[in-house]
């Protein structure tokens, strides 16, 4: 079991992702996720620094941690090739401690470069030609590519680690697990489903099965309801709602109606460390060993230091309760 920190890159200022990735990794943290956005969910976050800019710092202020996209869409904002370079050489400036997470993305984010938003089954046709454009240019020499959706013209990446970083693919369904396991080379989540786990073994993945668990920290428990409300209430729009809404504001109407009580019942919200270990068990039941605390409290130092003070190895040591 491995133990990770989601950072928030909506939340904070570019240099405070980096401030926090320095004190995940003195805390005992195997690795830190962070997102991969052009817009914030809300206004009210007011932040969404380029992420490849801040992996570049991370890996170069730290020694040990692992660094995860959480996750990069490669098929609109980015073509594939882009990411395939962005990847290596994050892989090589980090000595081999970057995850490519991937995902068919949110039209949040995609929809700026004015290419429109394609149905879902149509973007997971896209991030297949996606992955197999990214593992081609990672064989090296010059490549090509001709797909229904991506093209490849006679590119080559030059500089390619001796260890090619792990792909995992979002899944919120059992066809993206199916195509996590044979384009990708891990699993990536944010529900405690077994059912994604399932499908994904079903179609021969054996990787790494990373998941997001929802936490809000504080010294009191209202306070921790309060901030998540405030910053983290989208989170409980569904994932339908979603990948499709086009800006921050769409977010904010479209959870107004969201109260504490539905925020107390997505999150483990406080100071009680049993509370949040608990939140991580059904997760871990599921079938998940890379598992991501996501805390949405207003005190990420206190957070932090909670998880270094017992919340970390409380998570390490879970296995499944069945």
């Amino acid at each position: 079991m491995q133990v990770g920190l989601k950072l928030a890159t909506e939340a904070f200022p570019p240099n405070e992702v980096v401030r926090q990735t320095v004190r995940a990794e003195e805390a005992g943290f195997d690795f830190v996720e962070l997102s991969d956005h052009f817009h914030p969910w809300l206004d009210v976050q007011g932040h969404s620094g380029f992420t490849w800019s801040m992996l570049g710092a991370m890996a170069a202020r730290t020694e040990r941690i692992g660094l995860v996209t959480g996750v990069t869409c490669p098929i609109i904002r980015y073509h594939p090739a882009v990411v395939a370079q962005a990847a290596a050489t994050v892989q090589i400036l980090s000595g081999n401690r970057f995850t490519l997470g991937i995902g068919a993305g949110e039209r949040l984010n995609e929809h700026v470069v004015g290419q429109g938003w394609p149905a879902v089954r149509t973007r997971h046709k896209m991030l297949a030609e996606a992955l197999e454009i990214i593992k081609l240019l990672w064989q090296g020499g010059y490549q090509s590519y001709d797909g229904q959706y991506l093209q490849l013209e006679d590119a080559r990446v030059f500089d390619l680690p001796d260890q090619l970083p792990v792909i995992a693919v979002a899944s919120g369904g059992r066809n993206a697990s199916a195509l996590a396991a044979e384009h990708g080379d891990g699993l990536f989540a944010t529900e405690p489903r077994s059912d994604l786990v399932e499908a994904y073994r079903d179609a021969g993945g054996a990787g790494p099965r990373y998941a997001e668990v929802p936490m809000a920290w504080a010294t009191d428990e209202e306070s921790a309801v309060r901030e998540a409300l405030k910053t983290s209430r989208w989170a409980l729009t569904g994932w339908k709602v979603m990948s499709e809404l086009p800006n921050p504001v769409n977010f904010d109407a479209a959870s107004a109606t969201v109260r504490p009580d539905d925020i107390r019942q997505q999150f483990s919200c406080g100071p009680d460390v049993d509370k949040h270990v608990q939140q991580v068990q059904p997760y871990v039941d599921a079938g998940f060993d890379h598992i991501v605390l996501q805390n949405a409290g207003p005190d990420p130092d206190g957070f932090i230091d909670a998880c270094a003070g017992g919340l970390i190895e409380r998570v390490r040591a879970l296995s499944p309760s069945s």
